[in-house]
């Protein structure tokens, strides 16, 4: 599986943002920067890779460092995978 891909695939289909996260690189800046990544987003995003990617999301386990860049959220879910 490609996680990289994986990741950017859930992040457009949960923020709508029909094929631009495709574009996106390791650097790109999602928190701040993606007008649609909003709190609410936030959730919906958690939900989408738990259920796409079976891993588990406590409450205590993310903070506002886990959604800045591309990077920071791939390297998160590598994290969970294992």
């Amino acid at each position: 599986m490609d996680i990289d891909k994986e990741v950017l695939l859930v992040l457009d289909e949960v923020l709508s943002l029909n094929g631009r996260a495709l574009g996106f690189g390791p650097t790109t800046h999602l928190l701040g920067a993606v007008p649609e990544l909003d709190s609410m987003a936030v959730v919906s995003l958690i939900g989408a890779l738990e259920e796409r990617l079976g891993i588990v999301v406590d409450d205590g386990d993310i903070d506002g460092s886990t959604f800045e860049t591309v990077g920071s959220l791939t390297a998160f879910v590598r994290e969970r995978l294992g």
